[in-house]
């Protein structure tokens, strides 16, 4: 059935008369464009010198590129006291241990919640998804006082900890985890493999599409985190919270925050890239049904 449904979906496809092929991929170019300014603008930006950044009415493309703001950029932050790969090194220090570890956690606590019934089972996920409704403004001063009370005060610890009990994290992976066929986990059983080994080698790979997506959603957020209240040590900030200090310079800092700007876009968005293909790839070749 599945098999027929396939062919008829293939023959719609072949089909379509070219006209509506073409006025369907100009529409999605068009929007492809309008979504890609703000892109190229902020890249024309950092090249800007400070003379064409302000000019009025302002110019969309850079008429004289320069590389003088990347070089004031290092100029600024070699007469702080704190380098800037220390910066640099602390939000890659954030993003990875935050992000891995959400993922980790996340698949953890949804394998369970997904594929076994145990008294309290429901009860938890309607917790989990209950969650999601509250803005992370509302849960500052609980998390405060819980990092406080373990003493993590003005350590990464009190930025990657809750990043990796991110509830969307859960509730997406369990509802991946669910369309996994009972059958297969069985079988493995059957075979002598132990929960550990199930959900290494068969659960994770087969949820690709879902810890993927969890990449792109939670990268960005903790690659743009400046520390909050949180963090007090200068030493510990984060590449976003010298940006900040950067644009309060002044004009004569603008092409300068222009350059950071960049270099804190350009990482989340090449990473988006690459995993937004490998998304798409496995979600259309690793559907599964019993």
């Amino acid at each position: 059935m599945a098999l027929f449904q396939h062919r008829r979906i293939i023959k719609k496809r072949l089909n379509r008369s070219i006209p509506v092929t073409i006025m369907l991929f100009a529409f999605l170019m068009l929007f492809g464009m309008f979504m890609a300014i703000p892109l190229v603008y902020a890249i024309n930006n950092a090249f800007k010198p400070l003379d064409e950044l302000f000019i009025f009415p302002p110019r969309f493309f850079v008429r004289n590129p320069t590389l003088e703001n990347f070089f004031d950029l290092v100029a600024v932050m070699g007469d702080s006291w704190v380098p800037l790969s220390r910066y640099f090194a602390n939000t890659i220090i954030i993003t990875v241990f935050g992000t891995v570890g959400h993922i980790i956690f996340a698949s953890m606590a949804a394998y369970p919640l997904a594929k076994y019934k145990f008294p309290g089972s429901r009860v938890i996920f309607s917790i989990v998804v209950l969650s999601l409704m509250f803005s992370p403004h509302v849960t500052a001063i609980p998390n405060y006082i819980v990092m406080s009370q373990l003493g993590w005060i003005d350590t990464h610890a009190s930025l990657i900890i809750p990043a990796m009990a991110f509830p969307l994290g859960l509730f997406l992976m369990k509802q991946f985890m669910e369309q996994l066929p009972d059958a297969m986990l069985e079988a493995a059983k059957i075979d002598g493999a132990s929960e550990y080994r199930i959900f290494w080698t068969i659960v994770m790979p087969n949820v690709k599409p879902a810890w993927l997506t969890l990449l792109i959603l939670q990268f960005p957020v903790l690659w743009g985190t400046n520390g909050g209240d949180f963090v007090y040590s200068e030493e510990l900030k984060t590449l976003n919270y010298a940006l900040e200090q950067i644009t309060l310079g002044g004009i004569a800092r603008a092409g300068v925050g222009a350059a950071v700007a960049l270099i804190l876009m350009i990482v989340p968005i090449t990473l988006f890239v690459i995993s937004q293909s490998k998304v798409i790839q496995t979600m259309s070749t690793s559907g599964m049904k019993d």
